[in-house]
């Protein structure tokens, strides 16, 4: 019970936090540019991360920083951006949804860069969690003409992105702690991040504003809860549990957003409970042998 239970109670909570992270994002770019809440989003979590970062910098060997530096770069700083620039032009749910082709990055640059090899099991598990995101989505009624296929380009690029850093991290990091890893890379990137938030003029705004406060409040919870803290806990799941089943909560992602659905009084019926369990019946087959 212990290591699986704890395995699948790092899987929902991580669910629960980048779930909910699409919603900050909508509030934050209701008074900000994409640019500003995606480096604000990053300077935070360095800013929160920064003790750590300065405590763990000199345990790290000198030949890791560079894929650590990568790491943040690849699985936060770049698709940070990414995410705010496609929210622009679709919605949360379309943007949580594609974020499910991860697990297929994961598979894809992992035999392609990283020599892995991927039991049936999990390519299985995996096609039946995304044939349950993809029903999800087309429940709910959420395509639509006007969604440019540009602004979904982006979020794929990013799931890119995302696996080939969870292949990285599970290749060329597993001899450094999770708190290590996430609190130098965040900390490293932050730095241009802020360099970006300064050109994009956001000091030269009324910052006491409560419109310009209400949107960098939610660009700081973002950034210490959806990546700070969850970028510590992803870290560890990927050393537990391997980087398939770790990539797999992006499957998770499209559950805890119809549950923020209920609450801000969207339609969820039987269709959309039926869709969530086929995911978690995916998520449970690819994990159903160990991981990798």
């Amino acid at each position: 019970m212990g290591k699986g239970f704890l395995n699948w109670f790092i899987f929902i909570l991580l669910s629960i936090i980048w779930g909910s992270s699409f919603i900050m994002m909508k509030e934050g770019l209701l008074h900000l540019s994409a640019f500003q809440v995606a480096s604000l989003r990053i300077i935070f979590s360095g800013m929160v991360l920064l003790p750590a970062a300065i405590k763990h910098y000199k345990s790290i060997p000198k030949n890791k920083m560079l894929i650590i530096f990568l790491s943040g770069f690849l699985g936060s700083l770049f698709p940070a951006y990414l995410f705010c620039v496609a929210e622009l032009g679709i919605d949360g749910a379309l943007a949580g949804t594609l974020n499910s082709l991860t697990p297929i990055f994961v598979i894809i640059t992992g035999a392609l860069f990283f020599s892995s090899k991927t039991p049936a099991n999990k390519i299985f598990g995996i096609c039946i969690a995304f044939a349950g995101s993809i029903l999800l989505l087309l429940t709910k009624g959420n395509m639509q003409e006007s969604q440019n296929l540009m602004y979904v380009s982006y979020v794929v690029l990013a799931t890119i992105f995302y696996g080939f850093n969870v292949n990285m991290v599970h290749k060329y990091l597993k001899d450094i702690g999770s708190i290590q890893i996430a609190s130098v890379a965040l900390t490293l990137n932050a730095i241009p991040a802020f360099i970006v938030l300064y050109f994009t003029g956001y000091f030269n705004l009324p910052l006491s504003d409560s419109g310009i406060l209400y949107s960098t409040g939610h660009a700081a919870l973002l950034g210490i809860l959806g990546t700070a803290l969850a970028s510590i806990i992803f870290y560890v799941l990927i050393k537990r549990a391997g980087a398939v089943f770790s990539s797999m909560v992006t499957y998770g992602i499209p559950i805890v957003a119809n549950f923020w659905g209920i609450i801000y009084g969207e339609e969820v019926g039987l269709k959309q409970f039926g869709c969530l369990a086929l995911i978690l019946l995916g998520v449970y087959l690819a994990n159903r042998k160990g991981s990798e």
